[in-house]
Parts: structure tokens; sequence; C-alpha cells
């Protein structure tokens, strides 16, 4: 075991420089969900040069396989996203966004370099072991409905069919050199509300020749909380917050309606369907006893992310002997949410996080910030970890 470690971590060493400046291409380049056209085509042709046949799925979706000796005898799964998100980078770095409005601000850049790092390191050994590691590019994990939610129903998780997945995801809180693990339950579930809160609008130093729309969302806003406050148990963590309001009127203007945008995230099933319909029906009364009306759109998003035990308890293990104990961390629950959660529901699955922070070099922005960024040094961690956990769970 220390003999395969040990060429591990020679080769993650070795490949770190090459790794470093396909994150940095990856990240000046950034596509957004559904239109990561040059970022798969890029992929494919690293892929390509270290000797590993490419197939295309899902448009802009990517699966490669690394085969050992046996290769039929197991087959796990790594996957990595691709896609960015629509914000401006403020960083002043040489691989700064070369895409005006377009980020690579949660990470995605390292999940796809690190995953072609281990790409080279398996297919380096892989007369070293038995079995297949199927590897997954996905695209659009961002935007709904998904990506790995496409991938799967265009058949990603078959032929071959791997016994199990691992994912791992950057954590800007937790040092480079760190990882972090948690069995079962994980993230939450995302759901997406839509709410036209409708109205009579006009001069706005007419209100009672009104009925305004603008005060009636204001309400709703505040009463929708009592939904988490006073209906969901304490023991089932939920979240629901609106990120969007959008009233079309002016200082002397109330319009006729005001649209309302949020999230409602939970990790209990039956209380998520419960909420729906709390939801639903507190906004329509509210609504109609202010003299108005709405119409309510709430979208199931991605399922909550539950990881494996047994899968998990074998990564964790392997990261152990793979950076020390002292380097393997406990993650509390998160609300996020992630749709890696919906191969989660499909196969056994672990997704971990892998630590990029550097407070010397003031590297702690979080995810989804205009000032993002990694040490990049976690490429080397995190690519030669996922190699030895691969191999770990084709033992499994």
């Amino acid at each position: 075991m220390s003999q395969t470690i040990n060429k591990i971590k020679e080769l993650a060493r070795a490949y770190a420089p090459d790794t470093v400046q396909v994150r940095r291409h990856i990240h000046a380049n950034p596509e957004l969900s559904f239109e990561e056209h040059h970022t798969a085509a890029y992929v494919k042709q690293v892929l390509e040069s270290y000797g590993l046949q490419v197939e295309r799925i899902a448009t802009t979706g990517l699966v490669a396989l690394v085969k050992g000796r046996n290769p039929e005898k197991r087959t796990v799964a790594l996957r990595a996203d691709m896609d960015a998100l629509p914000i401006v980078e403020a960083n002043e770095v040489a691989y700064k966004s070369k895409n005006e409005g377009v980020m690579h601000a949660c990470g995605h850049d390292v999940h796809t370099a690190s995953v072609l790092g281990t790409a080279r390191i398996l297919q380096e050994l892989r007369e070293e072991f038995e079995g297949t590691v199927k590897l997954i590019f996905q695209p659009g994990e961002e935007k709904f409905p998904g990506g790995a939610s496409i991938m799967i129903k265009e058949g990603v998780l078959q032929n071959p069919a791997p016994e199990s997945i691992v994912g791992q995801h950057v954590f800007p809180l937790l040092p480079a050199g760190k990882v972090g693990f948690r069995s079962g339950m994980y993230m939450a579930s995302a759901d997406e509300i839509y709410i036209t809160v409708k109205g009579k609008g006009g001069h706005a130093a007419m209100p009672e020749m009104n009925i305004d729309p603008v005060l009636i969302a204001s309400h709703l806003i505040v009463a929708l909380q009592q939904i988490v406050s006073r209906h969901a148990s304490p023991k089932v963590p939920s979240v629901l917050s609106f990120g969007k309001v959008e009233a079309k009127g002016a200082t002397n203007v109330i319009p006729n309606e005001v649209k309302l945008e949020g999230t409602f995230r939970t990790m209990h099933e039956v209380w998520r369907k419960e909420a729906h319909q709390k939801i639903k029906k507190l906004a329509e009364g509210l609504c109609e006893s202010m003299g108005g009306s709405c119409d309510i759109d709430i979208k199931n998003g991605y399922p909550f992310l539950q990881n494996d035990p047994g899968v998990t308890a074998v990564a964790r293990a392997a990261a152990e002997a793979y950076l020390g104990e002292e380097n393997v961390v406990d993650l509390d629950l998160w609300m996020g949410a992630e749709d890696f959660a919906y191969y989660t529901q499909q196969i056994p699955a672990c997704f971990y996080r892998l630590g990029t922070r550097n407070e010397e070099r003031g590297i702690t922005s979080g995810v989804h910030t205009p000032t993002f960024d990694v040490d990049e040094d976690a490429l080397e961690t995190g690519m030669g970890l996922m190699a030895w956990v691969a191999l770990q769970e084709l033992q499994a």
C-alpha cells in the first residue's frame, strides 16, 4: 500500500505544474451552464493526449474510461463539473477571466483540472490495478435542472455501470492540504420559488385608489418566514430565502405587480412537500386578505445529497492514509445544494470537500464571490488523493 501511495504522490508532484496550467486555462476561459463547448473541447483534447478515448454525452458532457487489468471486475466513477457563473471577476491575476461577466467563482475549474490530473495518474498506473475508473465531466451544475440529471437520463451510469461514484468540491473555509468528509445526510434539497403578487397600480400619492402589490409583497416575505420558524421541526434543517424582488414602479408610481424569487431548502422529503403546500396556501391567503392575488410556481430542484456510509468510510480511510489523520476533518451539515445529489440518489456515493484556503496569501474569499480564488497547491492534493481514493474504492 505504501509503495502505491508513494508512486501516486510522486506522480501528483510531477504533474502538478501542468495541472495548474490546465486549471488556469479553464479559469481564463469560463463558460456558463450548458454552454461549455470550448471547455469540453479542451478537456477532450487533454484526455486524448493521455491516451484515453472520450465520448460526448448531453451535448457538452464527456465520459472517459481508465481501464486497469481485468477491467470488467469493478467500475467506480469520478465526477467533475465544468460550468462557470455569471459573475464579473475582480481578481487581478494572469489567468483572470477573458469572458466579461463570466467567472469560475465556484471552483469548477479546480474540479475539472483535478480530475484530469487524476486521469493522468491512473493511466500511468493502469497496469497496477484491477477494474475501471469512469471519468465524468458534466455540464450545468449551476443551473436547473442540473447537468447531472441530464447525464443520468442519457446513460452516464451505464455501460459500464459504476458500483459507486466520488466527487470533490473546493472548500474555502479549509486550508489547502486538508479535506473534509461527512457520512450520511450532508447537503439540502433546493427548490426555486417564483411568486407574482398582483394588485392595482396607480399614483403613489393616492394609495386609497390602488391595491399596492409592493406593500403586499413586503408583508408576504415576512409572513412566509413562519413556514420555517413555526412549522419546521427543529430536527429538520430548513431555509427559506428570497433573493430577488422586482417592482417596476417609481417614486410616485405604484406598479400593478411585484415579482419575487427565492429558494426553499431542507433535508426531509415529506416535510419538503408539506412546506410547498404551506407556502402556496399562505401566499394565496395573505394576498387575497389584502385585496390582491398571486401566481405562485415552486419548481422542484436538486434533491438532498446523502453520502453512502460504506463508500464514505473507504474514501475517508484512504484520505487519512494519504494525507495523515490530522489533515482529514469532519464536516457539518450544509444548506448549500449540489446536483451531485442526483448521483447519490442512484448509486452509493461520496462527496467530500477539498481545502483551498491560504490566509497568508490572502486567499480567503468564499465561493460565488468576485474575488474567489484558490491556493493552487490544492490541485496536487486533489488529483493525488482522488487517484488513491479510486483505487481503494475499486478494492472495496
